[in-house]
């Protein structure tokens, strides 16, 4: 991605630039696990009250306007990302 607006020095501003798509802290939690390769292990707590009304519960991000300026290549899937990451940085 950036190297698309390297290319396009016409192009400026604020873009998303996530999948598109929803995903949950457990989709992270299990691709952490795969990553390393061990069976999950997640453990739930309830939200803590003073924090229930002001969470974010669900995040997606809005690529019409990175779409618009051109931008046409996908995205890596987040348990690709991960994997790469766990792997390549960490272990």
């Amino acid at each position: 991605m950036i190297l698309f607006f390297l290319d396009r020095p016409d192009v400026s501003g604020l873009f998303n630039c996530g999948t598109g798509r929803g995903r949950t802290w457990l989709d992270l939690a299990r691709s952490v696990f795969a990553a390393v390769d061990r069976e999950p292990r997640i453990r739930f707590i309830d939200m803590p009250e003073t924090l229930r009304a002001v969470y974010q519960y669900c995040t997606v991000a809005d690529t019409g306007k990175l779409r618009a300026a051109g931008y046409e290549d996908s995205f890596t899937p987040l348990e690709d990302g991960v994997r790469e990451y766990v792997q390549s940085y960490l272990v």
